[in-house]
C-alpha cells in the first residue's frame, strides 16, 4: 500500500504456522515472513544492558543473514541497545539501588552498534530509541530530557533515521514535538503501555508530526495475554473493535499528507499479530 508498511514486532513464532509459516520451523523464517510482509520490527538487540561490563551488540553473521533472507523493497524498524536509553540500571540488576548507567546516550556504544548492522543500513526504515518511563531521580523533566537527548543527537551520523519513543505521556507537548520536527525525527506512537490512544496525540499535534511515523499496537497487560494464549498466539483473544477504527482514520490521514507509516503489530496486542494485520488490511480496504 502507499506510504504504508505493515509487519509485526518480531517473527519467531512456531504457532504462526498456516497465518504466515508453512510449517512450525521453516528453514529461515525471515525469509518466508518476507513472502507475506514488507517490514519487520528488531527488537532482540534492545536487550543488550547485563552490567557495567557486560554489554551485547549485534553478531555480524546474524545481522548478514538477516539482510540476505529479504527482498530488496523490506525495510526493518530496529531497536536501538536499552544499553544507549536506559538512564539507570534496572532495579532488579541492582539489589534495589538505583545506579546511574554509565553508558546512557553513550555516542561512541551507539556508533559501534550502527558499525555491526551496516549491511541493514539501506534497508532501515528507522533506529528507534524506546526509553522507559523516566521519574523525577531519572530525568526532572522534559527539558533535561531534550537537552540529553539533543547533545547526543547532534553527534551521531545525520543519515540515520531516528525514531523516539518515550513512555512519559506529560512529555507531550508542542515544544516536544517541534523538538523532533527541527531535527527531522520520527515520532513512535505507541499503543498500550498506559499510555494515551495514539489517535488521541496524533489529533492534537498533526501538524507537528514528521516523517516518517511509526506506530507499535503493542498492547497492555502482557502477563495476562500470555495466560490467555499460553504463548501459542494464532488466535484473537482480547479484540480492540473499539480502537482499531481511531488507528485506522489516523494511518489514513497521515498516508494522504504524504507521511510514510511503519504499522507495527505486537501479538500481545490482541493474541495474534498476523490476525489482527489481516483485520487492519481489511479495514483499511
Amino acid at each position: 500500500m502507499k506510504n504504508l508498511k505493515i509487519g509485526t514486532c518480531s517473527w519467531k513464532y512456531p504457532s504462526w504456522q498456516g497465518l504466515v509459516y508453512s510449517s512450525a520451523h521453516p528453514a529461515n523464517f525471515l525469509t518466508e515472513y518476507a513472502r507475506k510482509y514488507d517490514t519487520v520490527e528488531i527488537d532482540q538487540w534492545f536487550w543488550s544492558l547485563f552490567g557495567e561490563d557486560k554489554v551485547s551488540l549485534p553478531n555480524p553473521a546474524t545481522v548478514s543473514e538477516y539482510r540476505q533472507s529479504v527482498p530488496d523493497d523490506f525495510s526493518f524498524t530496529i531497536k536501538a541497545p536499552n544499553s544507549v536509553t536506559l538512564t539507570h540500571f534496572y532495579t532488579r540488576m541492582t539489589g534495589g539501588k538505583l545506579i546511574p548507567n554509565p553508558y546512557f546516550l553513550s555516542v561512541s556504544l551507539f556508533s559501534r552498534f550502527l558499525d555491526l548492522i551496516t549491511p541493514l543500513r539501506d534497508r532501515i526504515g528507522a533506529v528507534m530509541l524506546q526509553f522507559e518511563y523516566l521519574n523525577k531521580k531519572k530525568i526532572s523533566g522534559l527539558h533535561e530530557f531534550l537537552e540529553k537527548l539533543g547533545g547526543f543527537l547532534s553527534e551521531i551520523p545525520p543519515d540515520i533515521p531516528i525514531a523516539i519513543e518515550p513512555r512519559n505521556p506529560q512529555f507531550f507537548s508542542n515544544g516536544y514535538f517541534e523538538f523532533l520536527q527541527k531535527r527531522h525525527l520520527a515520532h513512535v506512537f505507541l499503543q498500550g503501555y498506559f499510555m494515551p490512544e495514539i489517535s488521541s496525540i496524533y489529533r492534537r499535534y498533526k501538524n507537528l508530526i514528521g516523517n516518517p511515523a511509526i506506530i507499535r499496537l503493542h498492547g497492555y497487560e502482557r502477563d495476562e495475554i500470555e495466560k490467555k494464549t499460553g504463548k501459542i498466539y494464532n488466535a484473537i483473544v482480547e479484540p480492540k473493535e473499539d480502537e482499531l477504527p481511531g488507528v485506522i482514520e489516523m494511518i489514513q490521514d497521515m498516508r494522504s499528507r504524504g507521511i510514510e507509516v511503519y504499522l507495527n503489530v505486537n501479538n500481545h496486542y490482541e493474541g495474534s499479530a498476523p490476525l489482527t494485520i489481516e483485520k487492519i488490511r481489511g479495514l483499511l480496504a
